[in-house]
């Protein structure tokens, strides 16, 4: 029953199966999320495939490498935020735990 009324938190572990949890899938949902949408509206679908064939036709190498390179840092940067909120979360966990 304190479970229900908020006088015990959940456990450190509970949190890290979360986390986990949230790593592995909040990028695979996303990419399902785009490509449903994609597949139910046709406009995007349309604008991406030519956006993409008109870019990579007209971009460098380089630029190709700068833009691959700036997806693979925001992804790392959204991870990274993903992993800082549980840690802290999990010492708020630990702090209560101390204080009481």
């Amino acid at each position: 029953m304190d479970f229900f009324l908020f006088e015990r938190f959940i456990s450190i572990p509970v949190l890290i199966v979360l986390y986990n949890i949230g790593a592995l899938l909040c990028p695979l949902l996303m990419w399902y999320c785009v490509r449903w949408m994609m597949r139910r509206f046709s406009l995007p679908e349309q604008v991406y495939l030519r956006g993409k064939t008109l870019a990579w036709k007209v971009l460098p190498r380089r630029e190709k490498v700068k833009v691959s390179t700036l997806f693979v840092a925001a992804f790392l940067l959204a991870e990274l935020f993903w992993r800082m909120l549980f840690e802290y979360l999990i010492a708020f966990m630990q702090m209560h735990d101390a204080l009481v």
